[in-house]
Formats: structure tokens, C-alpha cells, sequence
């Protein structure tokens, strides 16, 4: 057993499964029969994500996945239907927390996506960095068929407005199939492949410095919303300047100028 297990033990996840490879972890949804999030649930995905270092301490790059038949089919219905004025803000700084501290994870995600991803589901996939679909999958956003609002920011990532706009009126789903030439998914391989694309994503990322991947995160996510092009590559560039101070900076501008494989330090 890993240190990073056995701390993850000890706050008692339920509902998620860690596998710590290292550099590489997958993160399982496993929440029978469906992996339905309830408020419990979003507690541990915040606590995961949210306090990383703890847990994963050596981690470069996530793998996150669903067991069962399906990566995440939404949110458990007996809370949405259970939602007063009281009590929904409290609920839904509960759902936004959660998703945020996927969406703020300082290492990139792998999204392993399969069955369906609807509401919550889609939700936390489109939180990822990169999503790779399992032939078939089925996504969407079916909040208008039960009264409520939300995930269509997030649908947004995956589908241009118009699509988005009428899947979330409908409430319908689209197939990865569907979705994949709007440069939302990364790949659609078969079901047996899934796991291992998605590792072999990770895998490609993970070569590179912890730090660096770090950083490079915390750029990507600073500069997507709200920032033009000249504003955004200045935040870039202030990133690059902090990182000089790094050795892995050093060593991987070294490496490349020798024409040799860098060796990272595990800071």
C-alpha cells in the first residue's frame, strides 16, 4: 500500500476508488449502479481534487473514470427532487465546489468516458483537461426535464451553442460519435481500449516535469475565460517567468539544447 492510499484510506472515501501508479493515478467514480453523485460524494471529489498533494503527493497526471456501466449518469435525483429555496444554494455551492476543484486540480486530467455522462456526469468530464469516449457513450444535459438549470457552461465545452442549445432544450443526449468533430473530445475508441488511450495519454503527459505540468496547467486555466489574445499571452509569459526560477526549467531548456531526455527533480 502506497502512502498516498493509505491517507486516502483514512478519510474514508466510499465512493472513490484510487489507484496511485506514481505519476500516473486513476481515479474511479464507484457508486453503484450508476455513479449518481449525492452530497457525500461531492464531498470526497473536493477533497480529493482540492487538497491533491495530500493524497497523490508524486502525481503528474489523472486518469478519472466510472466503474460499472457508466461513468456518471448525473446527480442522485432524490436531492434534486427534495430542493426548497432554503436549501438549494447551500446544495448547489456544494455541486460548484466540486466541479471546481476538478476544473482547478494543478495536474492535468485524463477524462475516461463511458455509458453515459448526462448533468453532473458531463458536468465533471468537461472539467477535465482532455476527454477520450468509449464507442456509443451518450452525453447531455437534461436539467429542463426535471426542473432545474445548469451544466450547459459546461456542455459548452463539448458542443458549439446551437447543439448545446438544442440538447439542453430538448433535453436529449448526443453520441461521442456525434460530438467528436467539434474538437470537444479528444477520441472515440472501443470499449475494451478505453482505459488503456486514456493511459497512454497520461503517459505522454506525465514525461514531462511535475513542476512544469504545474504551471502549464495553471496558465491554461487563467487565460481561457475573460482574457484576449494579447491579455492571455501576457499571463502566459508571467507564468514562464516564475518558472524560470525552477531547475526543472533549466533542465529541460538544457536538455533540449544537448539533445538528451531531461531528468526531472519530483518537486
Amino acid at each position: 500500500m502506497t502512502d498516498a492510499t493509505a491517507s486516502a484510506e483514512r478519510t474514508e472515501f466510499r465512493y472513490l476508488d484510487i489507484d496511485d501508479r506514481g505519476a500516473i493515478a486513476v481515479v474511479s467514480f464507484n457508486r453503484p449502479p450508476v455513479n449518481a453523485v449525492d452530497t457525500e460524494m461531492c464531498h470526497e471529489i473536493t477533497a480529493l481534487f482540492g487538497r491533491l498533494d495530500e493524497f497523490l503527493p508524486r502525481v503528474r497526471v489523472i486518469v478519472l473514470r466510472g466503474e460499472g456501466p457508466h461513468f456518471c449518469a448525473g446527480h442522485d435525483f432524490l436531492e434534486f427532487k427534495n430542493l426548497t429555496p432554503e436549501n438549494a444554494p447551500g446544495q448547489q455551492r456544494l455541486v460548484r465546489n466540486a466541479f471546481a476543484s476538478v476544473y482547478d486540480c494543478p495536474v492535468p486530467i485524463v477524462a475516461a468516458v463511458h455509458g453515459v455522462a448526462v448533468g453532473t456526469g458531463v458536468a465533471l468530464a468537461a472539467c477535465c483537461d482532455t476527454i477520450v469516449c468509449a464507442a456509443g457513450t451518450r452525453l447531455g444535459v437534461p436539467e429542463v426535464s426535471i426542473g432545474v438549470a445548469g451544466g450547459a457552461k459546461h456542455m459548452r465545452r463539448l458542443a458549439p451553442e446551437h447543439l448545446m442549445r438544442t440538447l439542453y432544450f430538448t433535453a436529449g443526449t448526443a453520441t461521442a460519435e456525434e460530438l467528436l468533430p467539434y474538437g470537444g473530445i479528444y477520441a472515440v475508441v472501443p470499449q475494451d481500449e478505453l482505459l488503456d488511450t486514456a493511459l497512454e495519454i497520461a503517459e505522454r503527459m506525465a514525461v514531462h516535469s511535475r513542476a512544469v505540468l504545474r504551471h502549464a496547467k495553471e496558465s491554461l486555466n487563467t487565460i481561457e475565460y475573460n482574457m484576449d489574445l494579447k491579455a492571455g499571452y501576457e499571463a502566459e509569459q508571467r507564468i514562464t517567468v516564475r518558472l524560470t526560477a525552477h531547475p526543472d526549467s533549466l533542465e529541460a531548456r538544457n536538455a533540449a539544447f544537448e539533445r538528451r531526455k531531461p531528468e526531472f527533480s519530483q518537486s
